[in-house]
């Protein structure tokens, strides 16, 4: 089986207090990823960025002073028609972090061909959580594939690739 993880698609990343050009031009094609992930009968997880109203109290909230993703608002929210291919068998992960230890137990004891990763941001959330994959499944196959994720900053977002590519992740990098 194979397994699709759509990190961190959610409004305030798309169109949001953290959005940024071109995240929204990522929707529909994840969202037909999902959807022939569930027609072929593999599994999807969604990450979810979740923080509290205190957030620009934390750590990453004095590095990085924007309010974003805070739970129960517009903005944390899954975005467009990703969210309308979400089902109740999808199983979802809220994270307070960059990547999500809770993703990575629940997949230590799992086998799959692939892990796939789609979303946002390349070069942090996607990143971290494709490391946390890649340590709790060696021998699985990890795959970003650059059509499906996206950063606001594209030279950090290729410093991003190519660390995964150094950690044996495959990414997949569709000639234009």
């Amino acid at each position: 089986m194979k397994l699709l993880v759509v990190v961190d698609y959610q409004n305030d990343f798309v169109n949001g207090s953290l959005g940024f050009e071109g995240a929204e031009l990522l929707d529909r094609k994840i969202a037909h990823k999902i959807r022939d992930y569930h027609n072929e009968g593999s599994e999807v997880v969604f990450t979810m960025d979740t923080h509290q109203p205190d957030y620009l109290l934390t750590q990453e909230g004095k590095k990085l002073p924007v309010e974003h993703c805070i739970e129960d608002t517009q903005g944390h929210r899954l975005y467009g028609f990703t969210a309308k291919e979400r089902t109740d068998k999808d199983k979802v992960f809220y994270k307070d972090t960059f990547g999500s230890l809770e993703l990575a137990d629940y997949l230590k004891f799992r086998d799959y061909e692939s892990v796939e990763l789609v979303g946002l941001v390349s070069n942090m959330c996607v990143l971290s959580n494709a490391v946390m994959v890649k340590s709790a499944l060696p021998e699985t196959e990890v795959i970003v594939n650059t059509d499906y994720t996206a950063s606001a900053d594209a030279e950090l977002q290729d410093k991003a690739f190519d660390v995964m590519d150094g950690l044996q992740i495959t990414v997949v990098r569709p000639e234009v």
